[in-house]
């Protein structure tokens, strides 16, 4: 694959991550709760949501998604249902930091990667963002499989750098009060997030 093809790909994938986005709202979510031992399964999640998403993307189920409004309907309202409920049991989350144990890691896991790869609006940006950096002249799956990897990485790196960030903060913040608003503004974002999904054309 041509380097400077490369590079610009990894460009232009930094600057769409640095923009938190729904998966990003949850992490910080989830590692505020549950500190450093909550970051690597939802990193874990998030990557393979990530490698879901772009796989799916390649193999065509993003075209699909883009000519079928009934099926990215349904895909978009059950990512948003997903959002929506996981903003209410932050919401509800105990204010009192050892009031509840954390999320088991494969929960932990499942949740990320449920929310990363329940994005249809991913899955068609994949569609339309990764073909521009491909050359048609070399063979696909080489190709593929390189951009696939590097976005993998960098996503990864993302999360990994808000979610211990936020686990970071989760020991320090252990007045009742302030971890009660911090529950409940995560999770009126949450709830925010996955309305504005249900409701975006």
């Amino acid at each position: 694959m041509d380097l400077h093809l490369w590079l610009a790909f990894c460009a232009a994938a930094i600057a769409m991550l640095l923009i938190p986005g729904p998966t990003i709202l949850m992490v910080v979510g989830q590692s505020l709760g549950g500190g450093t031992r909550q970051a690597l399964p939802l990193v874990a999640g998030v990557a393979l949501g990530d490698l879901t998403a772009m796989t799916l993307s390649l193999a065509g189920l993003g075209a699909i998604l883009a000519t079928s409004a009934t099926l990215f309907a349904a895909l978009k309202y059950a990512g948003a249902a997903y959002l929506v409920w996981l903003g209410i049991r932050m919401w509800r989350a105990p204010s009192q930091p050892d009031a509840a144990p954390p999320l088991s890691a494969g929960r932990a896991l499942r949740e990320a990667w449920l929310v990363t790869a329940l994005n249809p609006k991913g899955i068609v940006f994949f569609v339309a963002f990764v073909p521009q950096f491909l050359d048609p002249a070399r063979p696909f799956l080489p190709q593929a499989a390189i951009l696939v990897a590097s976005f993998v990485t960098l996503a990864s790196l993302n999360a990994t750098a808000y979610a211990l960030l936020a686990a970071r903060l989760s020991t320090a913040l252990r007045r009742p009060g302030l971890r009660r608003a911090l529950n409940r503004g995560g999770g009126a974002v949450l709830v925010g997030a996955g309305l504005a999904v249900a409701l975006r054309r």
